[in-house]
């Protein structure tokens, strides 16, 4: 059923007056009782053994509180439960220049930094592992011992399907090239910040700038030692994320310890220059990808061999090592496909996961191959990528399930609007036009931490008032997540948006939601709270049937999906606590204009009338709705790593102007097609794309975050160069919808995938322009330069 009433309409965010008034209060807005400063010692060298810390005359001093070193500490830990080698402090060594060494909390912050002056650190400097090549080799020294390895491999990762060698031999076209990435980072408006409340019985509350308050939560109480029953953690307002607050992070853990140290609240924020020590952005990598292509039959073969740079520790690296190469099977078919990927530890703040993570990388040098494999063959390469995209209901060779694909007739209309056909290779020197395609996930299908719980709960209350109530552990991070889920209950319980209230990311009074990452919020926690909406609506016809006098509907147990590809739009599962994918709820009533009405004898009773009617009974109204993913994937060691319940499949085409004297490259209009299924919000969805445009364009033009010594040398915005409003082209988008019916209303993912194709695009207008293929991000003046006199050299 397509919904058209508040679903599917362009929605301001429901929180946007308070941000741009300036009521929204982010973590360190908040005001708690006589807070104590805190401030961290950070290590000055990228590698040392710790032989001593003297705290004596810090702790002496007048005013501070508390005080811990790396021996307040016992357990490590980690987003992943595999991978928890962080410790809160630096313990014995420290691995990487700004790692948090000691912490102090005092009356005030100026205390707190005198006091920092006064701990003295006896370090004896070690040789630094500054790059990924040098941490494969042998070491009696590994920077992770634990992991009883002879060099300083993080993790390894290697699949294969089908013989690409046999491929290749085959192939009419086969390309192999060599890329390199620099690190960049999230960028962020709001620097990490927490605040820590402390009660009579030791009790914590956490009010934290992080994307995953139920991390935040597990983590907490291990590293601490406490009882999960004695840590909130709270996400207030937040100014931006990215995947950069997605992990439980060091001075989250220092915060709370100083609170049960000292017995007083606790607030400390990041400086900019202590958010860039902290990173956790997108891996320096380098690949080496080979491609074979045969004009009559797409891509034979596709392998890679990849090396990411991990920092100093695990973070989400592990998944990172499998996305780079598990998410090139899409958007067009591979039938044979090998990779090996490997994450090293290296002497430099860690790496993890960023907006697209794990795919961005790799899908520049996929389409850059692409693209010269197109030319080669002579074909057109906008329309030979519509003629290769995956087909919907397929699987691809590693088993992931393509659901719906309705990229082809998005790109055929961004052809058309851009006018690709009268440009490309058509104009003037210096001015080119080139395209490219991406997919992403819409969410994991398999938790981090193994369970049989649902992927997604919501909990909905409905008061006398008619006053409804979404409780979600999702956090809106400014993606506008706490909008779309108002929105479900708005559609289905017939109501105007500013009736419904979210209450999210509080693990006190939210069900478990797992956070903000891996584009899941919208598809999961947007399906449990449609569920919970529906099941409310249910107990609102029964009410209104006994005002009128009718019958109550049948709810028919469903059938068991019969097609693996088509699970959802299923008729609800009352029966059963999950009602089943995308449910179609049609029950032979029409909700709205503050009326509930039964179709098929026009009568009708107020809403309000209903809602008495229902609570007459149980006193309160309140449901539960959740999200479970299908069973979906193979066999095959690995089969988890990037299966998904839909992919959203994107393209850019982008124009540039590129200075033959300078290198400089401008970009002066991108068009984006992008397949989000049902877009949910269309404001919301623009308002993503334009984001992943900025972001990817920094990332192919401009930004690196450079190092020497392992130390971080362009910590601040003025030195990390972002785009400016300056270098925003004209960006026209294109929102085709598809077919799915696993997402709620058929949606898919919005705020992650459209990031991927947006590089490789720019590179390939490049090449439209002045004829060089770069392979290096980012792709700088110099290094256009440098392509164009090696090419004018030839």
């Amino acid at each position: 059923m397509k919904p058209s009433r508040i679903v599917g309409q362009p929605q301001p965010q429901i929180d946007a007056r308070d941000k741009v008034t300036g009521r929204a209060r982010y973590t360190d807005d908040l005001r708690l009782a006589n807070p104590l400063s805190a401030a961290i010692l950070r290590s000055p060298h990228a590698s040392a053994r710790i032989r001593a810390i003297d705290t004596t005359r810090a702790a002496a001093l007048p005013g501070v509180r508390a005080l811990l070193t790396g021996a307040d500490f016992e357990r490590t830990f980690g987003v992943l439960p595999i991978s928890k080698d962080e410790p809160a402090l630096a313990r014995e060594r420290v691995r990487y220049v700004g790692e948090p060494v000691a912490a102090v909390a005092a009356e005030s912050a100026a205390i707190a930094e005198q006091a920092l002056a006064l701990i003295v650190v006896d370090y004896e400097p070690t040789p630094p592992v500054l790059d990924a090549r040098h941490a494969l080799k042998p070491t009696d020294d590994p920077l992770h011992p634990e992991l009883k390895r002879e060099n300083n491999l993080h993790k390894q990762v290697e699949q294969r399907f089908g013989d690409p060698e046999a491929a290749f031999a085959a192939a009419p076209i086969v390309i192999e090239k060599r890329f390199r990435y620099a690190a960049v980072t999230h960028a962020f408006t709001e620097p990490h910040a927490v605040q820590v409340e402390i009660d009579g019985r030791g009790n914590l509350t956490v009010y934290s700038a992080t994307q995953v308050p139920h991390y935040v939560h597990l983590a907490m109480a291990e590293v601490l030692g406490l009882d999960e029953h004695r840590v909130r953690v709270v996400k207030p307002h937040l100014g931006g994320g990215f995947g950069g607050k997605s992990d439980p992070f060091p001075h989250e853990m220092i915060a709370a310890k100083l609170a049960l140290v000292s017995g007083r609240n606790v607030r400390l924020r990041f400086s900019r220059e202590d958010v860039f020590f902290s990173h956790h952005g997108r891996h320096p990598t380098e690949l080496t990808m080979k491609l074979g292509f045969d004009p009559a039959q797409g891509i034979t073969a596709l392998t890679g061999d990849i090396l990411i740079d991990g920092g100093a520790y695990g973070s989400f690296g592990v998944v990172t090592t499998y996305y780079n190469g598990v998410l090139l099977q899409g958007p067009y078919p591979v039938p044979n496909f090998a990779f090996r990927c490997r994450r090293l530890y290296t002497n430099k703040p860690m790496c993890g996961a960023m907006r697209g993570h794990g795919g961005v990388n790799p899908r520049f040098a996929s389409e850059v191959l692409m693209d010269m494999a197109l030319t080669e063959a002579g074909l057109d390469p906008c329309q030979a990528r519509i003629d290769l995209l995956h087909r919907e209901n397929t699987l691809t060779v590693n088993e992931f399930r393509i659901t719906s694909v309705g990229l082809k007739r998005g790109l055929e209309e961004a052809m058309r609007r851009s006018g690709w056909r009268d440009k490309y290779g058509k104009l003037p020197h210096g001015r080119g036009i080139g395209v490219a395609c991406g997919f992403f996930i819409s969410g994991s299908a398999l938790p981090i931490h193994w369970n049989e719980r649902p992927g997604s709960t919501a909990r909905m209350t409905l008061e006398f008032d008619g006053a409804i109530t979404v409780y979600s552990g999702a956090s809106d991070i400014g993606q506008g997540s706490d909008t779309v889920l108002a929105m479900m209950a708005a559609e289905v319980l017939g109501v105007d948006l500013d009736q419904v209230k979210v209450v999210a990311a509080d693990t006190r009074l939210t069900p478990v939601d797992l956070g903000s990452y891996s584009s899941r919020v919208t598809f999961m926690a947007g399906n449990a709270a449609r569920n919970a909406a529906i099941r409310m609506r249910r107990l609102l016809v029964a009410g209104a049937c006994r005002k009128l006098g009718l019958a109550e509907p049948e709810y028919p147990k469903p059938e068991p999906p019969a097609d693996f590809f088509r699970q959802g739009q299923r008729a609800p599962d009352f029966d059963a606590d999950y009602l089943g994918a995308n449910p179609d709820y049609r029950d032979g009533f029409e909700f709205g204009g503050g009326r509930i009405r039964h179709l098929a004898s026009g009568a009708d009773i107020a809403w309000l009338d209903a809602v008495h009617a229902a609570i007459e009974g149980p006193g309160i109204l309140q449901t539960v709705g959740n999200y479970r993913a299908p069973k979906l994937g193979g066999t095959f060691k690995g089969a988890g790593a990037g299966l998904s319940p839909a992919y959203s499949f994107t393209a850019f085409i982008v124009e540039v102007t590129v200075d033959p004297e300078t290198g400089h490259v401008r970009v002066d209009k991108a068009t984006c097609a992008h397949d989000c299924g049902f877009a949910l919000n269309p404001l919301a969805v623009r308002g993503q794309i334009e984001g992943c445009f900025h972001m990817g364009m920094g990332q192919a033009l401009m930004e690196e975050v450079l190092h020497e010594g392992g130390a971080v040398q362009n910590a601040g915005f003025l030195e990390y160069k972002i785009p400016s409003t300056f270098e925003e082209p004209e960006i026209d988008i294109v929102l085709n919808e598809s077919e799915d019916n696993e997402g709620p209303f058929g949606a898919k993912e919005a705020g992650e995938g459209p990031l991927a194709p947006v590089i490789p695009a720019i590179a390939n207008a490049i090449f439209d322009a002045v004829g060089v293929r770069l392979q290096e991000l980012p792709m700088r003046p110099d290094r256009v330069l440098a392509a164009l006199r090696k090419a004018g050299a030839r």
